[in-house]
């Protein structure tokens, strides 16, 4: 795993991941899968599409997730920015 990539859920993180700290992720993730830390004038088109649909997909990935004992928050309920992930998930799976 990247470890400049933090987990972005509760309750390892109080907050709900805002768009950028989301955005954020998935350049570390592309970063790391790709080897460029930047990507040539050639490759960026196809560099920028995967760094957004995988920042759409963690946020959707958020949404959807549910913290077992968290109070379940949904899209609009969050402060600005932030994009109102649900809060209820058993933990992660060793």
């Amino acid at each position: 795993m990247c470890r400049s990539i933090k987990t972005l859920r509760p309750p390892v993180q109080p907050e709900e991941a805002t768009e950028e700290e989301i955005r954020a992720a998935a350049l570390q993730y592309v970063r790391k899968v790709s080897g460029f830390r930047a990507p040539a004038a050639h490759n960026r088109e196809v560099f920028d599409r995967a760094v957004e649909a995988i920042a759409s997909a963690t946020a959707e990935l958020l949404d959807g997730l549910e913290v077992r004992g968290g109070t379940a928050r949904r899209v609009g309920d969050g402060a600005p920015g932030h994009h109102g992930h649900g809060q209820s998930v058993s933990p992660p799976v060793p």
